[in-house]
Parts: structure tokens; sequence; C-alpha cells
């Protein structure tokens, strides 16, 4: 159940920081409502679950790079949801950079501040075994 419950909150939290991003900036649009629960949707799951094992592929690449590359990872997390969803479009590589780094603080925020989607945002959670 707590499992259920922390997907729905980060699915939440994912929305919440697609809207941040479209609201940001106009090279990045989606078509409506429904498309973005469904883009939060897909990024999450690409998140929770394409994410790890790409970390994991690349964690020699992470010591020598000082983890630089992992902030690729999460711009290809984000292109990736972008070729999946075709009413969600990211136009320009240097919005997907700066994409990339308003959701990470979105996130960050997110992830410390109180409310029922803290500590969901963890590349792990779907991994991780806490107990509610």
């Amino acid at each position: 159940m707590w499992r259920l419950r922390s997907l729905l909150w980060s699915w939440i939290a994912n929305a919440i920081a697609l809207v941040v991003v479209i609201a940001i900036f106009q090279k990045i649009t989606i078509g409506g409502f429904g498309d973005l629960l469904l883009t939060a949707l897909v990024f999450g799951l690409l998140n929770s679950l394409v994410k790890p094992i790409l970390k994991l592929i690349t964690l020699p690449l992470a010591v020598i790079t000082l983890r630089l590359i992992w902030f690729f990872i999460s711009a290809l997390m984000l292109k990736l949801t972008d070729w999946l969803i075709s009413s969600f479009d990211i136009h320009g590589f240097l919005t997907l950079i700066w994409a990339t780094i308003v959701i990470w603080a979105v996130n960050l925020v997110l992830d410390i501040a109180p409310g029922p989607w803290h500590g969901t945002r963890r590349d792990h959670h779907l991994l991780s075994h806490r107990k509610a």
C-alpha cells in the first residue's frame, strides 16, 4: 500500500515539475491536461525503471566525471518522454538542458518540503524497502 501511495504522489510531483517547465519555457508545449497526466506518468516510469539501470551502467563514467554524466541521463529521460508522448514537445537542446535543471530544482524543493510527496522524488523509490 505504501508503494502505491508513494507512486501516486510521485506522479503528482512529476506533473507539478512538468507544469513548472511548461510555464517557464515557451519552447516546451503540451496538448492539454490529460496529456500532462500521461506525460507525468511516462516520465515517472522512465525515471523509476530506466534511469536506475542507466546510472548503474554509467557508474564508471560517473566516477570520472564527478557524476556529471547523470545529469545527461536525466536530460535523456526528459527527451525520451518527449519522443514517446506526441503531444509533449521540447524544442531545442538548450531548452532541454535548462528544463532538466528546473525539474531538478522543483524535485529538490518537493523532496524536502513537508507534504504527502515528501521523499517520493528519489530515483530509487520503486526499489526502496522503506516502511510507511
